[in-house]
């Protein structure tokens, strides 16, 4: 006998499923390739349970302004969570070392990085689109877990720069810089690519953009191999997400919202 499952019931069973292989994880003692493979398993079940369940009855009823707004919100909690990690390092070097220019620096840096990632996220018309393309809604859904990682390694970055700045970390200044560089990096390069996979266009003036941006972020590890300061750097970095908020200004930005093809 088949049984029909609706794409509520296929959402449950997924998510039932990978719950007790979560649960058994942690109960059951496993060697380390078994619980990496165990994992593994259990990841694609979540990931790939939704993406079954939406191609079934129509999909689940939603309100797509709703559900970009609910993912915006989780990225606001995720830099949040950086600014409060950022400002608890510092205030350890302020307490050890006094109020220090490396210190006021990393914590300009740190409120730059944040106000422009939270800019240049908020850019993306992503409500717009996917009320009218819900069969970009999957990627979509996935890409923001990659951003929103990204946004919490920035963060991590950051606190790994302050621990070095206090000289309690044993990494190297090149090391530090990198730490917030490579998810910085990745954070303006999913934007890009999550922009274009939604409206489908990539202008001349786009790519200027993003090379200005990866510009940026190479002049920044310029600097800190020839052997600028940690600090300094950072404050150069800050200025990577600024070039597409400056090109939203001009009225030029990737991610103004345009007519999109009619295609899915």
């Amino acid at each position: 006998m088949v049984i029909a499952l609706g794409h509520s019931e296929t959402n449950a069973a997924t998510i039932s499923i990978a719950q007790v292989g979560w649960v058994v994880q942690i109960v059951v003692p496993l060697a380390a390739p078994a619980a990496i493979i165990l994992g593994g398993i259990l990841v694609l079940v979540e990931m790939t349970g939704p993406v079954l369940a939406e191609r079934q009855a129509g999909g689940t009823p939603w309100h797509a302004h709703h559900i970009a707004e609910r993912h915006s919100l989780f990225a606001i909690i995720a830099l949040g969570e950086g600014v409060v990690g950022t400002v608890a390092a510092l205030s350890a070097v302020v307490d050890r070392q006094g109020w220090t220019l490396d210190a006021v620096l990393v914590g300009i840096a740190r409120m730059g990085l944040t106000f422009g990632m939270w800019w240049v996220y908020y850019l993306v018309p992503s409500g717009e689109i996917l009320q009218r393309h819900r069969a970009r809604a999957p990627v979509w859904g996935y890409v923001q877990m990659l951003i929103v990682t990204s946004i919490v390694a920035t963060g991590a970055g950051l606190r790994v720069a302050a621990d070095f700045i206090e000289g309690r970390a044993t990494i190297t200044a090149v090391a530090a810089v990198l730490a917030v560089a490579v998810p910085v990096g990745s954070f303006l390069g999913l934007m890009y690519a999550l922009s274009y996979y939604l409206v489908r266009r990539f202008s001349f003036f786009e790519a200027r953009l993003l090379i200005a941006t990866a510009g940026v972020i190479a002049v920044t590890l310029v600097a800190a191999l020839a052997g600028l300061d940690v600090a300094r750097c950072l404050v150069i970095l800050m200025l990577a997400p600024t070039v597409t908020v400056v090109g939203d200004r001009r009225g030029a930005s990737p991610y103004r919202p345009r007519t999109p093809p009619a295609r899915a």
